[in-house]
């Protein structure tokens, strides 16, 4: 059964040079969402040895060390439906060929987070990679998440006879 999301899922771009989220095929399960990397931009990341540092975007461009995590802007403000979430995936062709993956393993955006995004990269390669404005840093999917309760329960399932 599939289910419905009552409204779109909508987004704001924080400048004119950001790259719109795109559903790459029409079997696409997830969209795309792109690095924004302008000139002289700070970039956040932490070290292998959990330092906080910033690194410098220069011409577009990005270099991830080896064993360190980036927080990668999107240029993204999702405007969330109710009951929903969006979920940040890591793309497979970074992974294999060059190493990224999300530090995270998957991003949870709830709905009402209305911060912008960042896509958060390790490199779990041994060689420096560089990534540019404008490419492909993860995909995103938006799931639906019916209300639910939690509640104790007196007995767990090992302890029945």
């Amino acid at each position: 059964m599939q289910l419905t999301v009552p409204q779109p899922l909508g987004y704001y771009k924080m400048s004119d040079t950001v790259l719109d989220p795109v559903v790459a095929t029409s079997g696409s399960a997830c969209f795309d969402l792109h690095a924004h990397l302008p000139d002289g931009v700070e970039v956040k990341c932490y070290t292998s040895q959990n330092n906080k540092m910033e690194q410098t975007v220069e011409n577009g461009e990005l270099s991830i060390h080896p064993g360190t995590r980036y927080l990668i802007p999107t240029g993204i403000i999702f405007d969330i439906p109710q009951q929903c979430s969006v979920r940040l995936h890591a793309r497979s062709g970074l992974s294999l060929k060059q190493g990224l993956v999300l530090a995270n393993a998957e991003g949870v955006i709830d709905e009402d987070y209305v911060d912008p995004v960042f896509a958060m990269i390790t490199n779990i390669s041994d060689a420096q990679v560089t990534i540019k404005d404008g490419e492909r840093i993860c995909q995103a999917e938006l799931v639906y998440q019916p209300n639910f309760a939690i509640m104790p329960l007196q007995n767990s399932p090992a302890q029945k006879t």
